[in-house]
């Protein structure tokens, strides 16, 4: 299909990579993950960037020069994330292998599974570092789950698309509207138990604890690896909605 959007016979309408469950996953793995580095790695959110914005602001306004200076730091990496994700797909689509969707999971998993073997004196920064890259990546790949448009790891987005579909929905009283309201406030629902589930392992493994990120991702690779060798190989040229 070469990025159409068409369907043709006997062609799924979605692929795995835009399928719902998935979406839910990531999402649960992108609380926890934020969990993880506020409790354990310097208390702060590495899902997102606006708060970094903020206290770059802050410390240019205070005169804090080398203090600014530091929040570029998760800024790049941040920033490399999704220039590497806009540049990898097509050029993996040359060897007609895997998609670039399961290449990131499996590459979140490598890291992860990196961070925990860091030893408790390691400077916070390289976890920063690595989950403001992975998370970057996660954002920019994973767009949109059955056509809703979606944010896999971090909430502000689903937030203001409840608040918009209930509107419409008192309105209309649409089913197809009150779906939607349900979808985001099921992602929502997973980020936050993400988030717990993270909480209560953090004093208990300490470090080791970013490892209990890795079952949600582990399902979603092993899916979509069996879609990319066996259900959906005749699709691997095909883009994902909203890219």
């Amino acid at each position: 299909m070469n990025g159409s959007n068409e369907v043709v016979a006997n062609e799924p309408l979605y692929l795995v990579c835009e399928r719902r469950y998935i979406f839910a996953l990531l999402m649960c793995a992108g609380g926890y993950m934020g969990a993880f580095t506020y409790l354990l790695r310097g208390g702060v959110f590495c899902n997102a960037q606006t708060a970094n914005f903020v206290l770059l602001s802050i410390a240019l306004g205070q005169g804090r020069w080398g203090q600014a200076a530091y929040y570029f730091l998760p800024m790049t990496a941040y920033f490399a994330g999704a220039v590497v994700s806009e540049l990898l797909p097509d050029r993996l689509k040359r060897y007609g292998l895997i998609r670039w969707d399961t290449l990131l999971v499996g590459l979140e998993m490598l890291v992860l599974l990196g961070l925990g073997f860091l030893p408790e004196s390691a400077p916070f920064q390289i976890t920063q570092v690595a989950i403001n890259f992975i998370a970057s990546m996660q954002y920019n790949t994973f767009r949109q789950a059955k056509g809703i448009p979606m944010a896999t790891t971090f909430c502000t987005n689903h937030l203001r698309q409840t608040g918009i579909y209930i509107k419409k929905w008192l309105q209309t009283r649409n089913a197809g509207t009150r779906n939607r309201i349900l979808v985001h406030l099921g992602m929502l629902a997973v980020f936050v138990a993400g988030g717990i589930v993270c909480t209560v392992l953090c004093p208990l493994a300490g470090g080791k604890a970013i490892w209990g990120a890795l079952v949600p991702l582990t399902v979603v690779f092993v899916n979509l690896l069996y879609a990319d060798l066996k259900t959906e190989r005749n699709y691997l040229s095909r883009t994902p909605a909203g890219h």
